[in-house]
């Protein structure tokens, strides 16, 4: 029995709500105001670190599923011929290089997209590079595909224990021209094909320059139709997605529709960050002296949640949607699946609202 407002009642009813609400406001009242008082680039690596030692601790594993994985048949989805635990995923650019795949299935998530993966290792951007706006609950992001190259990666996922479902998500290097794109694609899907359950090709990513040029109609079409068939030569193929930017027009997004289903493209993922700076609550002098970048977070939910809608309308009630942006909450993460979505995916909810953030999605879904 547990006491609540002067009430007894009973603790099974009550116990996992009052858990998950009293691990939410700990990190956002404790471990979140310190962890912002540092560069979130830092932060970053430095948490990565946080979780790699704390995974080497006999038992640490067993303790962190024990409070953040749900396991319940009402979660399970099953999409292009994969069965997923459930529906909510780790979105690409949270682990780039696959250094932390069997830590992050412990949190809870039905499956796990690393990259953007460039054939070569490329530093990125210049830094500062990622930049928070607090009162928004937004990132702002310029990296420009930092990555160790696809190679490294292919090493850490031979060694990887987890079973969790692992999606590839494949790009360009910056010093490759648009008509070489190809080339670049190809080898990445070569490299990763034995082990990932499923690709992405990122064409979205508002931070190399001329990668979006690669979603108007003919190059992107050429380029699926290269990546669809090299899957097609292989024994047992993999499903292929195109995840797309939130900034396209109707016409471009009709495009888009045209080409995946020309291509038979096996789903699409929708969407990535906006070059948008619309309705945003931070001063414009701090907006204007971050500079470019892709917008996630709070700010981005209506504009992909009217992408995945429309994606829906027009693609029809069987073809496979994962839903990502600016899901801050529960009730954003159902507003995306009623919106059409079959999956889901986050990354700057993850950081705002913590590692108990997927536990508290997916007990909402199972409600």
């Amino acid at each position: 029995m547990i006491v609540i407002k002067s009430k007894i009642v009973t603790l099974p009813n009550y116990l996992p709500i009052v858990v998950l609400r009293t691990k939410a406001s700990m990190y956002k009242l404790f471990i979140r105001p310190i962890l912002f008082l540092f560069d979130p680039e830092k932060i970053h690596y430095f948490t990565f670190s946080v979780l790699k030692t704390f995974g080497r601790i006999p038992f640490a594993k067993s303790f962190l599923q024990f409070f953040h994985v749900i396991e319940s048949a009402s979660l399970e989805r099953e999409l292009f011929g994969i069965k997923f635990k459930n529906p909510v995923g780790l979105a690409a650019g949270f682990d780039k290089d696959a250094k932390l795949i069997d830590e992050l299935a412990c949190l809870g998530f039905g499956f796990i997209e690393i990259g953007t993966l460039t054939p070569k290792p490329q530093p990125g951007n210049d830094k500062p590079r990622l930049f928070r706006l607090p009162k928004d609950q937004a990132l702002i992001n310029r990296m420009g595909f930092n990555n160790e190259g696809v190679l490294a990666a292919v090493d850490r996922l031979k060694k990887r224990k987890s079973k969790i479902i692992v999606g590839g998500n494949i790009g360009k290097n910056k010093i490759t021209a648009n008509e070489k794109a190809v080339d670049d694609y190809n080898y990445c899907f070569e490299a990763l094909y034995p082990y990932v359950d499923y690709f992405v090709v990122n064409v979205s990513s508002p931070n190399t320059p001329g990668l979006r040029e690669l979603q108007e109609k003919e190059p992107l079409k050429n380029l699926m139709l290269h990546v669809k068939q090299l899957n097609s030569q292989k024994e047992k193929p993999k499903p292929v997605l195109l995840k797309i930017a939130p900034d396209l027009t109707t016409s471009q997004l009709d495009d888009i529709i045209e080409i995946l289903r020309s291509t038979k493209t096996d789903g699409v993922i929708a969407t990535n960050t906006t070059i948008s700076r619309e309705n945003l609550s931070a001063d414009q002098q701090i907006i204007s002296s971050i500079g470019n970048g892709g917008l996630s977070g709070k700010p981005l939910k209506t504009k992909s949640t009217e992408v995945i809608s429309y994606l829906r309308s027009k693609l029809g009630a069987n073809y496979p949607i994962i839903g990502v942006g600016g899901i801050m909450s529960p009730e954003d993460a159902v507003e995306k699946l009623k919106a059409g979505a079959d999956l889901i995916q986050i990354y700057t909810g993850f950081i705002y609202e913590g590692p108990g953030f997927v536990k508290r999605i997916c007990s909402k879904i199972a409600v």
